[in-house]
């Protein structure tokens, strides 16, 4: 990869130039305007650290745990769809670097490389699942037995995605696994032929998670009438308990960005919350996922964990999070920016910057413990009030 990336923005840079526009757009754009994609970054600068000096710095730890599970920092690898077109079978690469590192892996149900083939390429260790209520009830009960079988150890169910928001700028690229062919897209392909040859390198070119289990999708033109009718409109609260029955294990709803809704989630007996917007990428000129995090916080956290995904680009976003009361985070878009960057190279460098950043700035806190800066004064709390 070259001179090691000092931040996330110099993987992001990397990326950019190594990725065909359609999919580094993808990873780098939200929904109408990107006003609310924009406020998920830039409110994390609002929140200001409380220094403290003349403090013992040594024998500091990141462990923590998430939905009960140990980790090695309290950060989580977002599910994320199209992460084997950033870089040729990126999901396995993806995981295969979490569970090097110590954190959880989530797999989108719109990944490009299976369930099974992110078991096989970490040995059959556990990772987490991520789900879509779909129409295809027949689907969705096979995809739940399919992540338990590969011993998937959290079923993370997505809430915001009934209809899909305004993506002004996947349909201009003409985004789609694997690529159409027409004139904007060959020139896409054209100007990254070093992609395009390490892409002829594995068979794993669009989801496989769906094409050869939904029924009648056995290639791209069926998929993707498939696709655009089943995310289902009548998701409501009473879908909770059929999931949570056949899954029979660590469930966590994503897609929380209200008081309210955090309460009924709290009332369905599920194991933690994700604060989300998804990532800018659905209702444009809803609140940054970090303004909203201290009320739903304060509604439920003594009641479940409260989990914190969208905008952070640093472990010092991280370090924010945490202060504000998210028991975990999860990053999207920098692991992304990593694969495009350099494989599974480039997803351990991201990895090591957040948790450098991380740990410099709880030291700079004059906190050792990472699982205990959430009680502790540390930031503005009333920034966002």
């Amino acid at each position: 990869m070259g001179f090691p990336a000092q931040t996330i923005d110099d993987l992001k840079a990397r990326a950019k130039r190594r990725v065909p526009r359609m999919f580094f757009d993808y990873a780098d754009s939200g929904s109408w305007t990107e006003s609310t994609y924009t406020a998920n970054e830039a409110d994390f600068s609002k929140v200001k650290f409380r220094q403290r000096v003349a403090v013992d710095m040594s024998n500091r730890s990141l462990a923590s745990t998430m939905a009960g599970q140990n980790v090695s920092m309290p950060v989580a690898i977002a599910p994320t769809g199209f992460g084997g077109m950033q870089h040729p079978d990126g999901e396995m690469l993806g995981a295969k670097a979490a569970r090097a590192f110590g954190i959880p892996f989530t797999l989108s149900t719109m990944s490009i490389c299976s369930i099974e083939d992110v078991s096989e390429a970490t040995g059959g260790a556990p990772f987490w699942f991520q789900l879509y209520v779909m129409r295809d009830r027949q689907f969705m009960y096979n995809l739940i037995d399919r992540a338990k079988a590969a011993n998937c150890s959290a079923l993370v169910l997505t809430l915001d995605l009934q209809i899909l928001g305004q993506r002004h700028k996947d349909a201009r690229n003409g985004l789609s696994a694997p690529p159409r062919i027409n004139l904007n897209t060959i020139w896409q392909l054209a100007s990254r032929p070093q992609w395009c040859l390490s892409m002829l390198r594995t068979r794993r070119h669009t989801f496989r998670n769906i094409v050869g289990h939904a029924e009648n999708v056995g290639d791209i033109s069926s998929l993707s009438s498939w696709t655009a009718e089943q995310f289902d409109p009548k998701l409501n609260w009473s879908d909770i308990e059929w999931i949570k029955e056949r899954w029979g294990g660590k469930l966590i709803l994503k897609g929380i960005m209200d008081a309210e809704d955090a309460r009924m989630a709290a009332a369905s007996g599920v194991d933690a919350i994700i604060v989300s917007n998804h990532g800018g990428r659905q209702l444009d000129g809803a609140p940054s996922s970090i303004a909203a995090l201290p009320a739903i916080v304060e509604a439920v956290g003594d009641r479940m964990e409260v989990h914190m995904d969208g905008g952070i680009r640093s472990g010092q976003d991280v370090m924010r999070a945490l202060c504000l009361g998210a028991k975990g985070v999860y990053i999207g878009r920098p692991w992304l920016y990593g694969l495009g960057a350099g494989g599974e190279a480039g997803v351990k460098q991201a990895l090591d910057i957040i948790r450098n950043e991380l740990d410099i700035t709880m030291a700079l806190c004059g906190e050792r413990d990472i699982a205990n800066v959430g009680q502790h004064n540390l930031v503005n709390p009333d920034v966002f009030s």
